[in-house]
């Protein structure tokens, strides 16, 4: 197999008159990965998608795909393939038509690309409902169909347009388990657009974080996690608390506010004791059981309501009510400063 290609960003922007909806950025995607673009609505990350399949053009900057300069070209010379949010099927023709209807537009003779087609839908356990059309699909099969159609090309980037926001939740998990595995199958590399945090952590190799038009972070999801570079990183992933630095005595003087982990709080019944330099005196806002964790809501004079995430086993030690005072502590090594 001729080795993938890396991808990169170089300054890319795309303006809407006065509106910059990207903004300048860089980013290299290594050949191979599965790029999670994440953000909440109108970051900028489908604009940036549709740049790199050509849908948009890019109003400076760059974009190389290898060693060439695809930014010109378009959609169907770029080596990418598109999969749509709406799946975008034919509705009057088979799958085994729409999986090959680029090969028919290329030329190629129907024996020929309706066998690749098949082959195609075989590699996303398809091929049983080749003669079916798309109104006689689930939704979880039409997108097996979508995709058997974006990859028929050989694409060496496929780029997906929340691919998965139209299914059901236990659909959507056990697809998500089939794109990871057709990814790593394939070998090549797949650009996914999506808002859902729990979407990019379980998929990605790259989480790239776009706020406004930029990009915040761009990193393995652990690293994300564990190391947000913002306030926004580290509120839009969730599962953190962000307080400013001289609340939580940081002392650092590298940022104006830091990042705990709600996991990493603890919560004590009652109001015994001063609060110290790792803990706040606050109020139960919240108390939410969700199987093998309990969520905990405190408010705290002059902060946003904070969050401590317990396993039953500690909740139950110590069980808290809304509206009972609290005592909320964390360990100092588990306090990250934030950039900016």
């Amino acid at each position: 197999m001729a080795k993938q290609p890396d991808i990169e960003l170089v300054s890319l922007t795309k303006r809407y008159g006065e509106t910059v909806a990207v903004d300048s950025i860089g980013l290299r995607i290594p050949a191979g990965s599965y790029c999670c673009l994440l953000g909440p609505s109108g970051c900028g990350k489908t604009t940036t998608l549709r740049m790199i399949a050509g849908h948009e053009e890019a109003s400076e900057g760059d974009i190389i795909l290898g060693s060439e300069n695809i930014t010109g070209l378009p959609p169907a010379a770029r080596g990418t393939a598109m999969m749509f949010q709406s799946y975008a099927l034919f509705p009057h023709l088979d799958c085994t038509d729409n999986v090959a209807f680029s090969l028919k537009m290329r030329g190629m003779d129907k024996d020929t690309r309706r066998a690749r087609a098949v082959d195609m839908l075989k590699r996303v356990h398809m091929d049983a409902y080749a003669g079916r059309l798309p109104a006689q699909l689930s939704g979880g099969q039409q997108q097996r169909v979508a995709l058997a159609r974006a990859l028929i090309t050989d694409p060496q980037v496929l780029l997906l347009d929340e691919p998965l926001s139209a299914l059901d939740p236990f659909l959507r998990i056990r697809m998500r388990e089939e794109l990871k595995s057709l990814q790593t199958r394939l070998g090549i590399s797949f650009i996914h657009v999506t808002h859902s945090q729990d979407e990019a952590m379980a998929l990605a190799d790259l989480v790239v974080v776009m706020n406004g038009g930029r990009i915040e972070q761009a990193a393995p999801p652990r690293e994300v996690f564990n190391k947000p570079a913002s306030a926004f990183v580290a509120k839009f992933i969730g599962g953190h608390n962000v307080l400013p630095a001289a609340v939580a005595r940081a002392g650092t003087g590298e940022g104006p506010f830091v990042a705990i982990r709600a996991d990493r709080m603890s919560v004590q019944a009652g109001t015994s004791g001063e609060a110290g330099v790792t803990s706040l005196h606050g109020v139960t806002r919240s108390v939410e059981y969700l199987g093998s964790t309990v969520q905990v809501g405190i408010d705290v004079t002059g902060l946003e309501t904070l969050s401590a995430t317990l396993t039953e086993a500690r909740f139950d030690a110590s069980p808290v009510r809304p509206g009972e005072p609290v005592i909320l502590s964390w360990k100092p090594e588990d306090v990250h400063v934030l950039g900016r």
